[in-house]
């Protein structure tokens, strides 16, 4: 007879299985982990050493010096980046302190994706429509305001002072930051623990959005730390936007860099490489000293004094303000992408007239007779931003964590650094990288550079969302007798779906929007969208380039749409069966 204390054999609970995944067994060890890290470190590191070994030459920094337009170009620079930043921080705060904690935050956040999916070039060259001198803002005040019957010379874009930049970089960067700070809040173990402490805070007075700058934007602050420092980094070394809306006499100092790097002449090109390396100076010092004063207690104790309950409701006018903000940014996207559709159709359209005396369907016959530079957008886009949806997937899996946590380490900072070295200098390294590895001017090549830009992206918009899921759910599914690897395909990834399908449509917008890569690596053989709008701007080709910046925005939208669809929420009935 059997031990009274002893269980029956048939109420003892199984023990789990081992996974059974054989084939990834090799990527779940050791071996494994460091070959993921491989598969990244080595081409990151050898591009951006590579990009940083450029910037070494005694006779590039000796031209830059004595070049008479260095020292104005830095100043623009550095004025536009930093007012584009700041000023796109505050307003992302500031909205968010309305939108993220109001009751219709999850109906905002479905507009974020129409207007992260508008690549830098097309808003740039849309808000060009909108506020030339012949735009059609001038146009519709002209009949009652101004008395106009011809274009004024006013500097409304590209303007020496930059503003026209500051604010196209700025408008550009705000739904990327809520969009960033949206995904950390999606997370169980950040956004519940937020909303009590917000509901804390209304229990003792606090109005919601009070209790959002003095509880919730101190702790989310660090974690858009990298999202800030990129948006910073890209605003001191814009090319396209400054090429399309930016000052011309003198230009940015990235847009004179980007000028000597395609100089024949070996010493200007040397020059453009010490311009680049002399903006990651600036941006490395920047970073540092915004770091010292988060960090500063004069800022902790400051943000932390907090105010009574009795002044800490706003008034009506400050929520108004935040709201009238938001409406005001959806209206600024809505005008850009109306006027690239309107203007791709102009024909004859004489000053002030607001409407275009005759329409023409011609830009769009010729983007559709450029069936391979569709083509080879797409192609581009859907290999770099799969390819890089399969490294961050199998890395947050089987290679992050505590079995390499050095790794990990290393392999976080190496995704970061893409964000913040000037896509100037990395696009130098980029280059090498290919010439060097035997892909010089291949579709191979392209590929991996896209690919290559695309993962700091895609891991940022998965990292929170992977690594906030429940690990209790395999607890239950081992418990259960379920392998990993139908737990994997059975619950986590398919409740995952939303962040997936999300992510791999935010690399496929990063992919699409490339252009220095793409017009640089792959040395003018390969046309995209980006590259031909880049062109045809240049040029005046203004339907022409409308109908292609308008492209440039509907392809990623497309892709945005199939995500929000393939990530919808689906109802199931008791047996488990979709509804």
């Amino acid at each position: 007879m059997s031990n009274p204390g002893t269980p029956h054999p048939s109420m003892q609970p199984t023990p789990p299985q081992r996974p059974a995944w054989r084939p990834l067994a090799s990527v779940v060890g050791p071996i494994g982990v460091w070959g993921l890290a491989l598969a990244l470190l080595l081409p990151l590191g050898w591009s951006l050493w590579a990009a940083v070994a450029a910037t070494w030459q005694p006779q590039g920094w000796s031209a830059l010096w004595a070049d008479p337009q260095t020292g104005a170009a830095l100043g623009l620079s550095l004025w536009t980046g930093l007012a584009s930043t700041v000023l796109a921080c505050a307003l992302a705060a500031w909205i968010a302190s309305v939108v993220l904690v109001g009751a219709g935050h999850a109906r905002w956040q479905r507009w974020l994706a129409p207007m992260l999916a508008v690549p830098h070039a097309a808003f740039a060259i849309g808000l060009v429509a909108l506020l030339a001198p012949s735009g059609w803002v001038l146009r519709a005040l002209s009949p009652w305001a101004t008395g106009l019957d011809a274009p004024p010379p006013w500097p409304t874009t590209q303007d020496p002072w930059g503003l026209g930049l500051v604010v196209a970089l700025a408008c550009k960067e705000i739904p990327f930051l809520l969009w960033c700070a949206a995904a950390w809040l999606q997370r169980p173990d950040v956004g519940q623990r937020l909303r009590r402490e917000l509901q804390l805070a209304a229990t003792l007075g606090y109005a919601p959005a009070t209790a959002w700058w003095r509880v919730a934007l101190p702790q989310l602050a660090p974690k858009l730390a990298a999202p800030i420092l990129a948006v910073w980094a890209y605003s001191l070394t814009v090319v396209d936007m400054a090429l399309v809306i930016g000052p011309g006499t003198p230009p940015t100092l990235a847009v004179l860099a980007w000028q000597w790097l395609q100089d024949a002449d070996p010493t200007r090109n040397a020059q453009g490489a010490a311009a680049a390396g002399l903006l990651l100076l600036v941006l490395v010092v920047g970073a540092a000293l915004v770091a010292a004063l988060a960090r500063s207690r004069w800022l902790r104790q400051r943000w932390s004094a907090g105010v009574p309950a009795a002044d800490a409701t706003p008034s009506p006018r400050r929520t108004l303000g935040a709201q009238s903000a938001t409406t005001a940014l959806a209206l600024v996207y809505a005008a850009v992408l109306l006027a690239l559709l309107l203007g791709s159709v102009v024909g004859s359209w004489p000053f002030p007239a607001l409407w275009p005396e005759t329409t023409s369907l011609a830009a769009w016959q010729s983007v559709l007779a450029s069936a391979s530079t569709v083509q080879t957008t797409l192609w581009l886009g859907l290999a770099a931003s799969g390819t890089a949806l399969l490294w961050v997937v199998a890395w947050l899996e089987w290679g992050a964590g505590a079995r390499a946590p050095r790794t990990t380490t290393l392999v976080q900072w190496a995704l970061a650094l893409p964000l913040v070295v000037p896509a100037l200098l990395w696009v130098v390294g980029l280059h090498r990288l290919v010439l060097g590895w035997g892909l010089g001017h291949s579709g191979w090549g392209l590929w991996l550079v896209h690919t290559l830009v695309c993962l700091p992206y895609v891991y940022l918009a998965l990292v929170g969302p992977y690594t906030g899921f429940s690990p209790q759910a395999w607890h239950v599914a081992a418990s259960l007798g379920r392998s990993r690897r139908a737990f994997l395909w059975r619950i986590k990834w398919p409740l995952l779906r939303s962040a997936l399908a999300s992510a791999f449509a935010v690399g496929f917008a990063v992919s699409v929007a490339q252009y220095l890569p793409t017009l640089y690596v792959g040395a003018g053989r390969f046309a995209t969208v980006t590259t031909e709008a880049m062109a045809l701007a240049a040029g005046g080709q203004r339907s022409l380039a409308a109908a292609f910046a308008w492209l440039q925005w509907l392809l990623p939208v497309l892709v945005f749409a199939l995500a929000a669809w393939l990530g919808r929420a689906r109802r199931f009935d008791p047996l488990g069966r979709p509804a």
